[in-house]
């Protein structure tokens, strides 16, 4: 099923990019992570389309959305950013499903909206990040401030060092959609590098607790959230440990339930896209 592309107009009039699978049902709006886009949700999108009026946003300076000139790129701009898209789009009520930075937005929004919220559902990502997986991303980020590739399977190629459990088709995938093609011939990230700059300098900082990107922050939207959440992780994840995730169904959310996906890590869809479908659906579809 192919989605349809709209483009919206954000906060601080930052022009956004969406996927549109369908138009009926429960509004559905899924939540890319850092560096990634929105065709990360193909196969998941065509799956709950018949169900829910499914929705993919490219974050601003993501995607095919554009970039911020003033730099703004704070969660507290990406949560206005979503009540912009949701408002733009007529959606009252929906369901929001959030994979890494996706997963944080979603939460601080669900934590502001609770009224709106028909359900929740976070990918592997939590208050508290594991410290080799926070390593492993900043030095990433580092390396990378502005990539370019000779050609779309060079950048392949680098994903799947990147990805070394993610699924071929997967891979490619975020290949194709993930580079804008140069005058010179080569290819470049369509991600900003200014944001990328942004969060390898902000990356092991000592936040204030008010910031929302604080773990004092991040439990406390938790704890606001009141609608079923599913918590998603990668049995081999090295961002949400098995501790945290506990946490936040044991301890801390309302209504709080886990889901534990076999053979993946961080990138649960790109990882085990069945396992994946098999643990969402479970829940989603029982939700109606």
């Amino acid at each position: 099923m192919e989605p349809i592309s709209r483009t919206v107009t954000g906060s601080d009039d930052v022009e956004l990019h969406v996927l549109e699978w369908s138009r009926d049902g429960v509004p559905l709006l899924l939540l890319h992570g850092f560096g990634n886009e929105a065709h990360i949700w193909d196969d998941f999108a065509s799956v709950l389309a018949p169900h829910y009026r499914t929705i993919a946003l490219d974050h601003r300076g993501h995607g095919d959305s554009g970039w911020d000139a003033g730099g703004r790129y704070d969660l507290d701009s990406l949560v206005r950013d979503v009540e912009a898209v949701t408002a733009a789009l007529d959606i009252e009520r929906l369901v929001v499903i959030g994979h890494s930075l996706g997963g944080r937005v979603a939460a601080l929004f669900a934590s502001r909206n609770i009224d709106r919220m028909a359900g929740l559902v976070i990918v592997d990502i939590g208050p508290d990040i594991d410290m080799r997986g926070a390593m492993r991303i900043r030095m990433d980020v580092e390396a990378n401030v502005t990539p370019s590739f000779s050609s779309v399977a060079e950048y392949e190629r680098a994903l799947s060092i990147a990805y070394p459990a993610g699924q071929p088709a997967a891979i490619g995938r975020m290949a194709r959609h993930g580079l804008r093609r140069c005058s010179g011939g080569s290819f470049e990230l369509k991600m900003d590098p200014a944001l990328r700059g942004a969060m390898s300098r902000r990356d092991g900082e000592e936040l204030e607790s008010s910031d929302p990107m604080s773990p004092e922050a991040q439990w406390g939207a938790l704890a606001r959230i009141s609608c079923p959440t599913l918590i998603v992780r990668g049995a081999a994840s090295d961002i949400l440990s098995a501790d945290t995730a506990d946490k936040m169904v044991d301890e801390v959310l309302a209504d709080g339930r886990l889901a534990v996906v076999a053979r993946a890590g961080h990138s649960v869809m790109t990882d085990n896209p069945e396992g994946f479908e098999e643990a969402l659906s479970g829940f989603l579809l029982s939700e109606e």
